[in-house]
């Protein structure tokens, strides 16, 4: 049962969701910590945890809410670099937990308490103040820059009074170095020390030693996305010590085998593997610390591997020569029978697969048994081995499943120890070895999608460790369009989200603001990468730019009243921070006259006008610095034979065209009571409507002509150069082919020109529908599919199938693959 301890690692490392977890930090920890965590990134960590749909189904578990209320007080906790948090038993069944950061201005979070207090007192001439918050309780206290906060006064008290930890062991300090500072967090457990940690919920008859005797310490490198939670790193174990992992000491895993002869629909599957059974057999020993007799009678076996189906189970021993075993069997052959092809050889010895190969094999009766090739594989019961051999011939084997690929995906290709289960598997185990509670929790949870995984993988002097829990990978059909992924944010969308480039891998993530002026940036994965306040809403697109013009790209735009240039890590670009009194600013608009990266930057404001370039200074060779009346959205920019014309729309319904300089290129006397949609250069002509309906459209001679559709005031249009869009109610116009949609509130139409196809999007906002057609009006397949505001699109990750993202919930996004 040891290697299902990892599932319980994953559980717990749930369960610190909420907490909010630097050169030797860690000798701020006192010594015998029974487990610490180590968050990175905390923001990344949040979001990992929030945006996982596995820890978001484990959240309902009573271990969760126990955990979770042990280290509630962390909650109130604000750092802004790498943090620690160690666990220590201070009585049976009870653990505190000590905090270590770097002190921040804003290290305290204190706005989400409705029920607060804070007083000091002096123990050993050091100030300790305790805070109240709700129904947290915590004790701090600051040394060498660092904050110190513990859910305990003893425990707080005990570090003041013996200082720092000057004896941190080489094992610790090394795991502690060595785990991933790129992902989000991580966890070390010292197994002799914190057994009881995680022993509390397992069954009583599998006390402490069943963790304390599988390693002396594990460190793992946490990591989530939507589909798929992960722990992944080393065991250690010392050669002198009863540590199960040195069972693997002195081999080599080999490739498992198991999988090509267990039946499609098992539960799981558990394989052990060594290239030297000889070696093995001294580790066996060494670990059952009993006198043990030379047995040649397994020689030949490279891999144990058991197959759980139904609640029962069958060994399977596979071998690289099966003419040793056979013989030695022969001698316990009281009669067989023939299954399609295969022998069924009955035997009078139970117990000798059992007593072999301890622990790896327990409660295990060898009734029955067949050859499948190089395989031996035994069951209590003739049935099961008519199972395993009716699926082998038909091939309708595991290793064909998808449950399986989602596994192997995530895992490395050989392995000293193997496990994986579906749902049902997973609960089997819960009820055999886990606490009444918890397997009762985790039956409640719907994990039917999701495939489990454990590998151990036997190295020099040390153990690789995975440990995934993966949705099962599902088959795509030609034409389908799936969800990719969601994303929740901390509030509701103030923005639609739309994609960037990430010029590093050359795929597209996305940009979105939420209510409280945060700005995210998402990952092809659905990860949060990072989020950064801002004073105020973005106001119209994000522009991506290069104004270094080395590659590297950067997202430019325009809040209420300031225009802003952030880098690929969120950073403020110099010295594009500008700040205009009294706000109420355009959308930014950013000019690049001959695609060369001379950008220019456009910040309008009421009748101003502010042109940028890109070292941000003022372009003075641009006059029009005001104009006649307050400029009401971003400017426009097109290119006719190769002269350049900046448009300009007013609050008195003037239409003003200009070249670079800024002068007047075309004078247009019509007056145009402007709609809420853009300016298009559609067949050579400026392009736009009225809120009446009426298309107008201006030649570069200054000429008008109006065309009535006879359009609603909140009609939508969007056009191209040949391709004209409208809608108005629930009639979608495409190059006056009309389509007639269902009743609803709908946004303005946008058209995508990607691999040469023309696809028309536009959103029902009331009935929460998508729709995408092509450039003939007809319905792309498989929409509408779920959504609530305008669209972006494009080949997310270069495999020529197209993403969508969206605006999904309130408070998420959601992103679509086209197949």
């Amino acid at each position: 049962m040891k290697f299902r301890i990892l599932f319980l690692l994953l559980l717990i490392i749930s369960c610190t969701q909420k907490t909010i977890l630097s050169d030797s930090i860690l000798d701020y920890l006192p010594q015998d910590a029974a487990a610490i965590l180590k968050i990175n990134n905390l923001s990344n960590f949040k979001s990992e945890l929030k945006n996982s749909e596995f820890f978001s189904k484990t959240s309902k578990t009573i271990l969760f809410n126990t955990i979770a209320k042990r280290v509630d007080g962390v909650n109130f906790l604000n750092p802004s670099t790498e943090c620690v948090i160690g666990f220590y038993e201070l009585g049976k069944d009870n653990f505190e937990f000590l905090f270590v950061s770097d002190n921040n201005p804003d290290f305290f979070d204190l706005e989400k308490t409705t029920n607060k207090s804070v007083e000091s007192f002096i123990y050993e001439t050091k100030t300790v103040k305790k805070y109240n918050l709700d129904t947290a309780l915590l004790f701090v206290f600051e040394i060498d820059g660092k904050i110190v906060a513990s859910s305990s006064q003893m425990l707080l008290e005990n570090f003041i009074r013996i200082g720092k930890n000057k004896k941190v062991s080489d094992e610790l300090r090394k795991l502690f170095d060595t785990s991933d500072n790129t992902k989000s967090a991580s966890i070390i457990v010292n197994l002799k020390k914190g057994a009881s940690l995680l022993s509390s919920n397992l069954k009583n008859e599998n006390h402490d030693k069943a963790i304390s005797t599988f390693s002396n310490w594990i460190c793992v490198d946490f990591s989530t996305d939507l589909n798929k939670a992960s722990l992944s790193g080393i065991a250690i174990a010392k050669d002198s010590t009863q540590n199960f992992v040195n069972l693997f000491k002195g081999t080599l895993p080999v490739t498992e085998r198991v999988s090509t002869i267990a039946p499609k629909n098992i539960d799981a599957i558990l394989s052990f593997s060594f290239n030297n059974h000889e070696t093995f057999t001294a580790n066996q020993k060494q670990y059952l610390d009993r006198a043990q007799q030379r047995d040649t009678l397994f020689n030949t076996i490279e891999e144990v591997g058991i197959i759980y189906l139904n609640k029962e189970k069958a060994v399977v021993l596979n071998s690289f020569g099966v003419d040793n075993l056979t013989t030695s069997l022969n001698q316990f052959n009281i009669g067989s029978s023939s299954y399609q092809g295969a022998e069924i050889i009955a035997l009078t010895n139970k117990n000798f697969i059992s007593s072999g190969f301890e622990p790896l094999v327990k409660d295990f009766e060898s009734n029955f048994y067949s050859v499948l090739d190089n395989a031996f594989v035994f069951a209590s019961k003739k049935e099961v081995l008519q199972s395993i051999i009716a699926n082998t011939k038909s091939g309708t084997t595991f290793n064909m499943t998808e449950a399986y690929f989602s596994a192997k995906s995530s895992l490395a290709n050989e392995s000293s120890l193997l496990f994986i289960a579906n749902e049902k598997g997973l609960q089997n185990f819960l009820e055999l070895d886990f606490s009444s509670q918890l397997y009762k929790d985790v039956k409640n949870i719907d994990f039917s999608e999701y495939t489990f995984a454990a590998q151990l993988v036997a190295d020099v002097n040390f153990y690789h460790l995975n440990m995934v829990a993966s949705k099962t990978k599902k088959e795509t059909t030609t034409n389908s369009v799936s969800p990719l992924f969601t994303v929740a944010l901390d509030t509701d969308l103030a923005t639609n989200p739309q994609f960037v480039k990430n010029h590093r891998t050359n795929k597209q993530e996305v940009v979105v603001q939420d209510k409280d002026n945060f700005l995210y940036l998402i990952s092809s994965d659905g990860k949060v990468l990072w989020k950064k306040q801002l004073d105020g809403k973005i106001r119209g697109q994000i522009h991506q730019v290069d104004i270094y013009k080395n590659g590297r790209l950067q997202l430019a735009f325009c809040t209420n009243n300031q225009f802003l240039i952030l880098d690929r890590n969120g950073e403020e670009v110099k010295p594009f921070h500008k700040t205009y009194e009294g706000g109420n600013l355009n959308p930014l608009a950013v000019f690049d006259y001959d695609k060369n990266k001379n950008y220019r930057f456009l910040v309008t404001q009421g009748r101003k006008v502010f042109m940028y370039n890109s070292k941000g200074d003022v372009v003075d060779g641009f006059t029009y610095k005001e104009a006649e009346s307050s400029i009401i959205t971003a400017p426009e920019h097109f290119q006719i034979n190769k002269k350049d014309y900046l448009l300009f729309k007013l609050e008195n319904n003037s239409l003003k065209i200009r070249h670079r300089a800024g002068q007047d290129r075309v004078k247009v006397a019509n007056k145009i009571d402007f709609s809420d949609n853009g300016i298009f250069l559609y067949k050579n002509k400026f392009s736009l409507t009225d809120k009446k309906g009426v298309l107008h459209q201006i030649d570069t001679k200054g000429k008008v002509i109006a065309t009535n559709f006879n359009l609603n005031r909140d009609h939508g249009m969007y056009a191209t150069s040949k391709t004209l869009v409208l809608i108005n109610d629930n009639i979608l116009s495409v190059k006056g082919k009309k389509v007639e949609l269902e009743l609803g509130v709908y946004t303005a139409p946008k058209i995508f020109y990607i691999y040469d196809k023309i696809y028309v999007a536009v959103t029902d906002i009331q009935n929460q529908k998508i729709y995408l057609y092509d450039s003939q009006a007809k319905p792309i397949s498989n929409f509408p599919v779920y959504g609530s505001s305008i669209v972006d699109m494009v080949d997310m990750d270069g495999d020529k199938k197209l993403e969508l993202v969206a605006k999904d919930q309130e408070n998420s996004i959601i992103v679509y693959k086209m197949n």
